[in-house]
């Protein structure tokens, strides 16, 4: 296959899955030995092994961070610090995507952009929904979920002097009856007395708002 056929069949993909793209085509390692040479000449850019981007002068469309984010590991969705800033519950712009996966833990590296993996149970595996940004299928936690995820996976004591240094703001977002709801089905004991003194912080906020 010649870079410009291959071009008329990816250009308006935002990543390109060799394996679906080369399927009936000819020989795989025929495709494999094009795939690398397109690789060192600087036409394609690889984010992991069967997974590449076009390089720029040849890109039609903007690939999304969210949805590279899927498509280098299945299952998963975006949840902590990255869905916390999605959400607008922190102020910080989050450089790493992170995930949430019933696969192994693992971190891409790439031109892209870093993207980290974490491992939970498939019991743990909810609280998501999917949205399509430029045409393409993401998936997010819910803010409730992303909340729990973060206390879930980096673990340790929380108090209202830690909520204040993790900047917490628009609270109010926060569905409380879905985040009790929610930490009880971690059957953590610990993660639910977190979520109490999230609670008292949340009440604590939404006061002190009514008293400005």
């Amino acid at each position: 296959m010649e870079f410009i056929d291959f071009l008329s069949k990816a250009q308006g993909l935002p990543v390109i899955d060799t394996r679906v793209l080369s399927a009936g085509l000819m020989d795989s390692s025929v495709i494999k030995v094009q795939i690398s040479r397109w690789e060192k000449s600087g036409k394609l850019i690889q984010l992991k092994r069967g997974i590449y981007l076009l390089a720029e002068p040849y890109r039609k469309i903007k690939s999304s961070g969210f949805y590279i984010a899927g498509v280098l590991k299945n299952p998963s969705y975006i949840s902590l610090e990255k869905a916390l800033e999605y959400h607008g519950l922190i102020p910080e712009s989050v450089a790493v995507y992170t995930s949430v996966t019933t696969k192994r833990p693992t971190r891409f590296q790439t031109p892209a952009g870093i993207y980290d993996y974490r491992h939970v149970k498939p019991d743990l595996f909810w609280g998501y929904t999917s949205f399509v940004l430029n045409g393409q299928t993401a998936f997010m936690a819910t803010p409730e979920k992303a909340l729990l995820d973060f206390f879930y996976l980096r673990p340790g004591v929380v108090s209202l002097e830690y909520l204040d240094e993790l900047r917490l703001q628009h609270v109010e977002n926060i569905n409380q009856k879905k985040l009790a709801e929610y930490a009880l089905r971690f059957q953590k004991p610990g993660l639910v007395r977190t979520t109490d003194v999230v609670q008292r912080y949340i009440n604590n906020h939404q006061k002190q708002v009514k008293e400005l």
